[in-house]
């Protein structure tokens, strides 16, 4: 069988903090999950699909679309304090196993931001495989008015500047340097970068900023109706 050198990898279990069965809840009739597994199949020429979730409910969704499964995620993987990259790690190795073939790159993908440009996944996969220096390749987007520096903490019951500084910085938000935080829609790394540092972000990471309906990212019921209100 011939393989794509980057395996695309899709966390999808069952359990949410935020909403019961998040990933299976539909949007314009269509279930969460299956939004991300449209886009890896827009790019199957560039990639091997891997879904993983301990939901016997999206592994039916899976073998509907046509796409290789090797069994359901573990427990420990599964609950609220598992981290995404150990989700990664055991795929990654669960499918090298499987297909005797060790890949040159990891995609994931996150159901909870299900709009997604396509072009920009492809120019970010030629940027990564082109520049030499940038070992991963993440999403972000701007923080507006949730700047750090407008940011507070409690400190001995008493409000503090996060920033540290002693006085608040009351300029307007546009006059603010531009701050942008991980939106989660995709995460691109070298292989040989993510088993050498165990995270999903490298040393020298390119960010692609998004916007608009791109950025939406689902953890409560009011996400999901806005989301659907828009599309």
């Amino acid at each position: 069988m011939l393989h794509k050198d980057i395996l695309c990898i899709i966390p999808a279990r069952k359990g949410s903090k935020g909403i019961k069965n998040k990933n299976l809840k539909k949007v314009k009739g269509k279930p969460l999950v299956q939004y991300s597994i449209d886009t890896a199949k827009k790019i199957q020429n560039l990639v091997d699909i891997c879904i993983s979730t301990d939901s016997l409910k999206i592994k039916k969704i899976i073998l509907k679309n046509k796409i290789k499964f090797y069994g359901l995620r573990p427990k420990n993987l599964s609950g609220d304090f598992a981290q995404t990259k150990d989700v990664v790690k055991y795929e990654l190795l669960k499918y090298e196993k499987k297909r005797d073939f060790k890949y040159k790159y990891i995609l994931v993908l996150q159901p909870t931001t299900p709009i997604r440009d396509i072009k920009k996944l492809k120019k970010v996969i030629y940027l990564i495989k082109k520049d030499r220096k940038i070992d991963s390749a993440t999403s972000v987007k701007d923080v507006d008015g949730n700047h750090p520096l407008r940011m507070k903490v409690f400190k001995n019951k008493l409000l503090k500047n996060y920033s540290g500084k002693l006085n608040e910085d009351l300029r307007p938000r546009q006059n603010l340097p531009k701050v942008y935080i991980r939106s989660g829609s995709f995460y691109l790394i070298k292989r040989s970068t993510f088993i050498k540092i165990d995270s999903l972000v490298g040393k020298y990471c390119y960010g692609e900023i998004l916007y608009g309906l791109e950025t939406v990212n689902i953890d409560n019921f009011e996400d999901l109706k806005y989301l659907e209100m828009q599309i």
